[in-house]
């Protein structure tokens, strides 16, 4: 039989990226973290989290970490059919998915609350450009994922959300220091301009499809949402907003669309494990739900995104 105690340990230096953090959310010692996992790791005879910071787990980690969570929903199932086990639980049950940044500041909290006023659980998320959060879904560290990628992750389902719709915008003040005799693709080649991450690809091909140039502009790097509209509207760069979040902007004035007004849409899709929780299946009806009501249809042009 496996050792759930020293499994939770690994779980939790995994999700925590350190032992004195998981330490904490398991109420012992760092100590007792350390011989915990040390100890499972010569009964398996593997490394089973590299020792950095942040911590990550190895392959075989990742592997069990993942159980770990599947174990955790079914439990949720259990407690739910079971009331008289409510005061066995650690708490309400907890579901780890990956959601990109842009999700999150849109459209998901909205499926949040749907899952969460039908089932008093909670979420867990992880948060990475869309692109990259069915890696975290392969490698066994969440049970969900929004992702860019349609390809099917082993064990796992695939559901077609929507689009998510992107404008290029500036502020008037922008526009009016970068391009004083008007709007032109040279300019613009050399503008400053806002990207997310070094993997963030949207600002290039938007330039490529609409003005058949590439950016070479100073970059501001802005790792966040919200922080990438703030500096957008202080006039620091343009960049690729989501529609919903520019429109309120653009019909103030506080933005503007730079021409020739061509929309990137890039479509989203919703993979989960197979394995059967109630909880996932209702996340995924709410995610499906919201989803429809909130995304486009990609009808524009598809591209990768943050």
């Amino acid at each position: 039989m496996l050792d759930y105690a020293s499994l939770a340990a690994v779980a939790a230096v995994a999700r925590e990226g350190a032992f004195d953090k998981a330490a904490t959310v398991l109420g012992v010692t760092p100590s007792a973290v350390s011989q915990r996992v040390k100890a499972l790791e010569e009964r398996l005879g593997a490394v089973l989290l590299t020792r950095g910071q942040p911590c990550r787990p190895t392959a075989i980690g990742a592997r069990l970490c993942a159980h770990v969570e599947q174990v955790r929903l079914l439990e949720g199932d259990l407690v739910a059919d079971l009331p008289r086990l409510t005061d066995l639980a650690e708490g309400p049950a907890v579901v780890r998915i990956a959601v990109n940044a842009d999700s999150v500041s849109t459209w998901f909290p909205l499926a949040a609350a749907r899952f969460a006023e039908e089932t008093g659980a909670m979420l867990d998320i992880v948060m990475d450009d869309e692109a990259h959060t069915a890696e975290r879904l392969r490698d066994g560290e969440v049970l969900a994922a929004v992702t860019a990628d349609p390809a099917p992750v082993a064990g796992c389902k695939t559901f077609p959300l929507g689009a998510i719709e992107y404008v290029a915008t500036a502020s008037p003040a922008f526009m009016a220091r970068v391009f004083p005799d008007g709007f032109g693709a040279e300019r613009l080649r050399h503008a400053p301009l806002l990207r997310f991450d070094r993997r963030d690809g949207l600002q290039a091909r938007w330039a490529q499809e609409a003005l058949g140039v590439l950016p070479e502009g100073p970059v501001h790097w802005t790792p966040a949402t919200q922080g990438m509209l703030d500096m957008n509207l202080a006039g620091l760069g343009w960049a690729m907003t989501p529609r919903t979040l520019a429109q309120p902007h653009l019909a103030s004035g506080r933005l503007v669309e730079l021409p020739p007004g061509h929309a990137i849409a890039v479509t989203l899709y919703w993979q989960r494990s197979r394995l059967s929780a109630r909880l996932l299946d209702r996340l995924t009806a709410a995610v499906r739900a919201t989803a429809g009501e909130a995304l486009v249809e990609a009808t524009c042009s598809s591209a990768p995104a943050r």
